[in-house]
């Protein structure tokens, strides 16, 4: 049979099991996965897919600015809707081999869009009670929510690294994409390079982050020839695994469960709230967590090295 005709398993488009949520696994995932196998025979791009979650879940935020619950559950439909889209890319992406560098910013420039429609909304929506004050939240929960998916992101990705090397992992090194930015230019690649630009920020503030894991990462660059050993490989996921249930909770499915709960009580500002308080535990747990271990493997790397 042909590739056309045979469908792939949807083990084969997960990333990883380790990195999966459960809410993911049992309900997303497998109606990404038929949306993917029907974006396939239709000949849709995994980005084209994207850029439809991304206004799909513009329509949602837009849906949280009313008081009505009816309305406010038309917009979690809405956005359940965007986000089976926004699985059903990247798995399609694994299905056909359609990755690219420009997908991955799309990809998070997709929840980006959605979460800063539906923080507008709440804003509008609470301003004749709270006054400018809840813009003044809403930029502070805002800039916190960024550095959690963020962190979320890179996390993730470093786990993938040790478990399925480059190939399997999205890990960027702010100096290869560093490189990349400068060899495009402006005149010819002007949507590219705007996009590496914002992406080289991005990985730039993700390292200023893990400092720890920066130097570990030079002393496998340099005395491992960029090739880290089995025995670390092992350990480094054994050791990071755990942390992967933060790296979920800190991504979409728990926020979202939380703004939820907030919009069915009438109480949106909640939602900001849980972010600062409940989600920013886990970033700084996350983060510590990380970079001890990854202080005390920089130490066995270099006495293994000796």
């Amino acid at each position: 049979m042909t590739q056309q005709t045979t469908a792939p398993g949807m083990a084969s488009t997960l990333k990883s099991l380790d990195t999966e949520e459960c809410i993911d696994i049992w309900f997303y995932r497998p109606i990404g996965y038929r949306w993917a196998l029907l974006f396939r025979r239709l000949g849709v791009s995994p980005n084209a897919i994207t850029i439809m979650a991304i206004f799909i879940g513009i329509a949602a935020g837009v849906c949280f600015y009313y008081t009505s619950l009816t309305v406010n559950v038309v917009g979690m439909l809405l956005l359940i809707w965007a986000n089976s889209y926004d699985s059903a890319d990247g798995q399609l992406a694994r299905m056909t081999g359609q990755k690219s560098p420009l997908g991955r910013v799309l990809d998070g420039f997709c929840g980006d869009v959605w979460f800063f429609t539906i923080y507008v909304a709440i804003c509008l929506r609470l301003m004749p009670e709270w006054g400018l004050w809840i813009w003044l939240l809403a930029i502070v929960t805002g800039s916190y929510h960024s550095k959690q998916a963020a962190m979320a992101d890179y996390y993730r990705n470093i786990h993938l690294l040790f478990l399925k090397g480059r190939a399997g992992s999205e890990l960027s090194h702010s100096q290869a994409v560093a490189e990349s930015y400068h060899r495009m230019t402006w005149r010819g690649d002007f949507v590219y390079k705007l996009f590496e630009m914002f992406y080289l920020r991005y990985t730039r503030g993700q390292e200023r982050s893990t400092p720890r894991f920066q130097e570990m990462m030079d002393v496998i660059r340099h005395d491992y020839a960029d090739e880290a050993p089995e025995w670390f490989r092992t350990a480094f996921r054994t050791r990071s695994l755990p942390l992967m249930k933060y790296t979920n909770m800190l991504s979409f499915n728990t926020r979202v469960i939380a703004l939820f709960v907030s919009l069915l009580i009438d109480a949106p500002w909640l939602y900001f709230a849980f972010e600062l308080t409940v989600l920013n535990a886990m970033l700084i747990y996350m983060v510590r967590t990380h970079e001890r271990f990854c202080a005390q493997f920089t130490m066995q790397l270099k006495e293994a090295s000796r």
